[in-house]
């Protein structure tokens, strides 16, 4: 999953961003409205955290032109303005949710996990290939009924290769997907992570290399 946080107050904006790679979220963060229209033409982003009260393009106005252009990507509301009113005129505007501030962290991210399974491919919150099982509300794989401990990164890899049901997914699109706007596209931390998932989940192994493609999920 990849989010773009938008919030003009850095300090948050850094905290909602650490806290949502915690929970093997790739996230990019945008300062102001038109940085943010920016992002979303270029990225492919699964939902937007958007606040309202923000320089130059107001928060409202970036809700409005994202879904006038047609993107699948989800918008949840993350802002300071939580009356009744303000929370129906941001839902007016085509914001898929709304969570006022001060928030709890955890329903945030429960919030973001709901809005990516209703997006327009439809995702279980539990996934299976073969003898392989992840629970992505709690964040646990188990292999075999045996649990395998994997970190955020992993997960995210793990969890990109279960959505695609043994379809070659290319280094390209799990870094963009699983990575954030910084990472050097020449980097091999797709390979270095692809590697240690292999090996943390054990024989006989299941996930593959495609040849020049990339990777996938596949049983002998």
């Amino acid at each position: 999953m990849r989010v773009l946080v938008v919030e003009d107050e850095q300090y948050m904006a850094r905290v909602l961003q650490l806290g949502l790679r915690r929970e093997s979220i790739a996230v990019d963060v945008a300062h102001d409205g038109a940085t943010a229209l920016e992002r979303v033409v270029v990225y492919d982003y699964d939902a937007v955290v958007l606040d309202r009260d923000l320089p130059g393009v107001h928060g409202d106005e970036v809700c409005r032109r994202i879904v006038a252009m047609g993107l699948d990507c989800r918008i949840l509301m993350l802002t300071a303005a939580g009356r009744l009113g303000d929370k129906v005129a941001g839902l007016g505007l085509g914001a898929d949710d709304y969570l006022a501030k001060p928030f709890d962290f955890p329903e945030l991210v429960a919030r973001l996990r709901a809005l990516y399974r209703r997006s327009p491919m439809a995702h279980p919150p539990v996934l299976t290939f073969a003898d392989l099982s992840f629970d992505t509300h709690r964040r646990r794989v188990t292999r075999a009924g045996a649990e395998v401990r994997l970190t955020p990164k992993e997960l995210a890899v793990l969890e990109l290769l279960m959505r695609a049901d043994g379809g070659v997914l290319s280094p390209e699109y799990l870094l963009d997907k699983a990575w954030d706007a910084h990472t050097d596209p020449l980097t091999n931390a797709v390979r270095l992570v692809v590697h240690t998932l292999r090996k943390k989940l054990g024989e006989p192994r299941i996930v593959h290399t495609a040849i020049s493609a990339g990777y996938y999920l596949g049983v002998a």
